[in-house]
């Protein structure tokens, strides 16, 4: 990039760098209820994370207001739920889920899923996870959500979730 004379350059609290494999961005790795989240990417404008989904795990119909959501499926076949829809997608699939959109996914299937997932902006999610680590309560689960801008709905008010 050529900087004009004069030119202020902004920097954002990206750290720059690279985030192995195997690894997880500042050693932060979380357990949702049965899910392994490994940080990929954090800053304030996107949070990434590898989501390690096993056979019969899922994430029931929610809505994030002030994000968007997106996955890369990298391994397994992921059944979805978009605003009213249901759907499969697989490997080499990137899925978007603006906000607002209420959404869902499973892993129905025998082999465990893997995907990378990612919100713009970052939100509260990172924080959150934190906080649902470990937790094995669901209504906690969903209370704790609410307050970081992840808004679960009523259970039975989608067909097939």
């Amino acid at each position: 990039m050529e900087v004009q004379e004069g030119q202020e350059i902004i920097l954002g609290d990206l750290p720059k760098g690279i985030t192995l494999a195997s690894e997880a961005m500042g050693n932060k790795t979380w357990n949702v209820l049965g899910h392994t989240y490994l940080s990929k990417v954090e800053s304030s404008s996107s949070f990434a994370w590898l989501s390690l989904d096993p056979a019969g795990t899922g994430v029931p119909p929610h809505v994030h207001p002030t994000q968007d959501e997106h996955l890369h499926i990298m391994e397994g076949v992921y059944t979805l739920y978009l605003d009213g829809e249901w759907t499969t997608a697989g490997p080499g699939d990137t899925v978007r889920m603006p906000m607002g959109l209420p959404h869902a996914y499973y892993n129905k299937h025998e082999d465990a899923g893997k995907a990378l997932f990612w919100v713009s902006p970052s939100g509260q999610l990172a924080t959150l996870f934190g906080e649902l680590h470990n937790l094995t309560d669901p209504e906690e689960v969903v209370r704790r959500s609410a307050l970081r801008d992840v808004n679960f709905l009523p259970p039975g008010s989608v067909p097939g979730a």
